[in-house]
């Protein structure tokens, strides 16, 4: 036991678990998102929360109305005919949408014992909550709104913003702490850290407008001209694509520093994932603007990104936080083994 006023190790065990269950599924959401946007699947169900007016989509033609073209064509996006792939792509990603939202619901609830000992884990799960359920009905915006550009932004920063309340959660409840920072020894870290984390941010906000654009070069050209996908893309891409040697600079630094805090075992854990994620971020980049952008190369490219920004959040928040037992600091580790 931690204190006579905390909870038991294993009702916190259970919590983190909980909690860490949770935040795989908000990645699995963020995956199946890429999935969707890489397949072009967007408009694979044409309403919502319905998809055709059912709650379980068709499979063929043949169990919609002979009028559904004139019912759903002009959301289709030049699709005259049902695509059964598409529409069970999107109706996926929504369920695991549902999913996923359940599991912050439990999180919530589950969070009420630490109000008396830590209300900030509590405050942490109400804040994904209440995040996820705009992120829901973000979801229908899109959808009625014809996957407009700002709706999709703003879609994907919501997600960043669950999975960084799920991550506040588990490591307040990891580690027990209170707000307080780090000696000189982090030399700066806390900064570069925060700057970095920023950065990559909005290299990845920046991403979804090369998407965008991407969609609009395969509506030009058309898909059998996909060899010129790449060289017909506006500024935003090239953007992207050099403002990537500055993040690689910067996580070169992170790197080196978090290696250099040998007090904290596991922040040589965190630098071993950001080298090896990075460096796996650069090839599915190098992938999709040399090999003609393959579908499965996206949703790949967003997940490490993702994974990356968790990373650096992580470790950031426990730059500024300060632990209190080395038991709990463990549940970090763990954290970063999965």
């Amino acid at each position: 036991m931690i204190n006579s006023n905390s909870l038991t190790n294993k009702q916190g065990q259970r919590f983190r678990s909980l909690v860490l269950l949770t935040i795989i599924t908000v990645y699995l959401v963020i995956l199946a998102g890429g999935i969707v946007r890489g397949t072009g699947s967007g408009m694979g169900c044409p309403d919502w929360p319905k998809c055709f007016g059912r709650w379980i989509p068709p499979t063929e033609a043949s169990q919609l109305p002979p009028n559904y073209q004139e019912i759903y064509g002009a959301k289709l996006k030049g699709e005259v005919k049902f695509n059964a792939t598409k529409t069970w792509i999107e109706y996926v990603n929504r369920l695991l949408g549902v999913l996923s939202g359940f599991f912050v619901l439990a999180t919530l609830i589950a969070s009420f014992s630490y109000i008396k000992n830590n209300k900030t884990v509590f405050l942490g799960s109400l804040s994904a909550f209440l995040l996820i359920g705009a992120n829901g009905w973000l979801g229908s915006r899109v959808v009625a709104t014809e996957l407009a550009q700002y709706m999709i932004t703003i879609h994907l920063s919501l997600a960043v913003l669950v999975v960084f309340a799920l991550l506040f959660v588990y490591t307040q409840s990891s580690l027990n702490a209170t707000p307080h920072f780090t000696g000189n020894k982090s030399g700066g870290l806390k900064g570069l850290l925060l700057l970095t984390l920023v950065l990559t941010l909005s290299q990845v906000l920046l991403g979804t407008f090369v998407r965008e654009s991407l969609d609009e070069v395969v509506k030009q050209i058309g898909y059998e001209n996909r060899s010129n996908w790449i060289s017909s893309l506006d500024w935003e891409f090239y953007v992207h694509r050099s403002f990537s040697l500055v993040l690689l600079a910067l996580h070169i630094a992170v790197i080196y520093k978090l290696r250099q805090l040998n007090d904290v075992s596991w922040f040589s854990k965190a630098a071993n994932w950001l080298l090896v994620l990075v460096a796996s971020e650069i090839v599915t980049g190098v992938v999709m603007a040399y090999l003609e952008v393959p579908a499965f190369a996206q949703p790949i490219h967003l997940l490490f990104a993702m994974i990356i920004i968790g990373i650096q959040f992580v470790v950031w928040l426990s730059t500024v936080w300060t632990k209190r037992t080395t038991e709990e600091s463990v549940s970090v580790s763990n954290l970063l083994k999965v």
